[in-house]
């Protein structure tokens, strides 16, 4: 993404004007524009003309046109974002109040007004615009099956997926089975070829159970050999095998927790966050009171300054509560305050799906803080009152035969 201009007071009013160049910068716009921001930009507006003879003739004309956030929604298989409001701004084709749509895509240049540019919003358009970002390639398969996505720094994004019907073995000749393995693994190889950027990525992940990964690998070299296929062979280095537990892409999650990747990947950001999951499921397994999660729980120990490491999901961003977004950037804030390290999850990546289901915030603390727990006084006494006359004796259930005793004497 591309940042041409910023122009935010000191209260954190104010504009910038950005272009994404690329898929993953539409996911950044989503989480950047909230609802209540001007946004403006170019659209098309369908305009009905009427003639002098009475008719009416409709045209689609391009304009600028300023809107107020009513509602966005980002599309995943086309890349784009729909952004429903109201005009704002006086136009020659729509009218002060009009309700208009917007479809924002990629390489399309876009201004957004907001009342206050919180921190959270401000680090995201900063590494949103750095450079030095990339993404790597992941394979996972199994006989027959495979996906094929791109691991960037805020999400996995589903590429290709190859589905062969594999013959299964058989006593007899098996000819038609290798020729449906090698067809599958041809379209696997023409997938990464399709997909990879062998000049940005570090390592191409191949991730299996059983021997397939090898299988495939052997044969992807052998054809490489055979084709002279460069761009694979000069590349050979960068490929890794891993085990998974199935071709389905939900393995992900455990293929980017294996300790010889993680390695791999150690200066990335989807290595950080799952590493940091990681290590909250031990410590939640093994020594609860120094991993909280759930709002209440977390902001108890933010309170008592415990917080290592926050781990926060961008969905939580995008409440439409305006008090539930900014409890969240408080949070935020306090921790970094604190000396605490902050991990905001992308809903999109497997790490971050993971963290959605346990309400979408938790936190590793630096000392175990234990977790107020509800304590019922038992009584082993109740006490009553006996009206006797003008009296009232109280007692105890466990001294009832003295108070028999005193009542027969006072009888007498």
């Amino acid at each position: 993404m591309k940042q041409l201009r910023k122009d935010i007071d000191k209260d954190g009013r104010g504009k910038m004007v950005l272009v994404p160049d690329e898929e993953e910068d539409m996911w950044h716009a989503y989480n950047i524009i909230n609802e209540g921001d001007c946004l403006r930009t170019t659209t098309t507006r369908k305009v009905q003309q009427e003639s002098a003879t009475g008719s009416s003739t409709s045209s689609r004309v391009r304009t600028t046109i300023t809107i107020q956030v009513l509602d966005i929604h980002y599309d995943t298989s086309a890349c784009l974002l729909r952004v429903k409001g109201r005009n704002v701004e006086e136009n020659q084709y729509i009218k002060m109040g009009a309700y208009h749509t917007v479809d924002l895509e990629a390489n399309q240049k876009f201004t957004l007004f907001k009342e206050h540019w919180d921190s959270v919003t401000l680090e995201r358009v900063d590494n949103a615009c750095d450079p030095a970002r990339n993404a790597d390639l992941a394979v996972v398969m199994q006989e027959g099956l495979a996906y094929v996505c791109l691991i960037t720094s805020a999400m996995t994004i589903e590429r290709a997926k190859i589905d062969v019907n594999i013959p299964k073995k058989g006593k007899g000749d098996d000819t038609q089975r290798k020729k449906a393995i090698s067809k599958f693994f041809d379209q696997v190889m023409a997938a990464i070829m399709r997909h990879a950027n062998f000049d940005l990525m570090k390592v191409v992940l191949i991730a299996s159970p059983g021997f397939v990964k090898d299988q495939f690998f052997e044969h992807m070299m052998k054809n490489a050999a055979q084709t002279d296929n460069k761009v694979l062979l000069e590349n050979k280095g960068k490929f890794v095998l891993v085990h998974s537990s199935s071709g389905f892409k939900h393995s992900l999650r455990e293929v980017l927790e294996d300790p010889s990747l993680i390695a791999r990947l150690a200066d990335t950001k989807a290595a950080g966050e799952t590493k940091a999951l990681q290590q909250f499921m031990t410590l939640f397994g093994t020594n609860p009171d120094r991993a909280y999660y759930g709002i209440k729980h977390v902001e108890k120990a933010n309170n008592a300054q415990a917080i290592e490491t926050l781990l926060v999901s961008d969905t939580l961003f995008r409440s439409k509560d305006l008090d539930e977004r900014r409890r969240y950037i408080r949070l935020v804030d306090d921790v970094k305050d604190n000396g605490g390290d902050v991990k905001i999850f992308s809903s999109l990546h497997v790490s971050g799906e993971q963290l959605d289901q346990m309400s979408g915030v938790a936190a590793i603390l630096r000392f175990p803080c234990p977790k107020s727990r509800k304590r019922t006084k038992r009584k082993s006494q109740t006490r009553s009152e006996v009206d006797c006359g003008t009296r009232k004796y109280i007692f105890f259930p466990s001294n009832v035969f003295f108070f028999f005793f005193f009542f027969l004497i006072s009888i007498r």
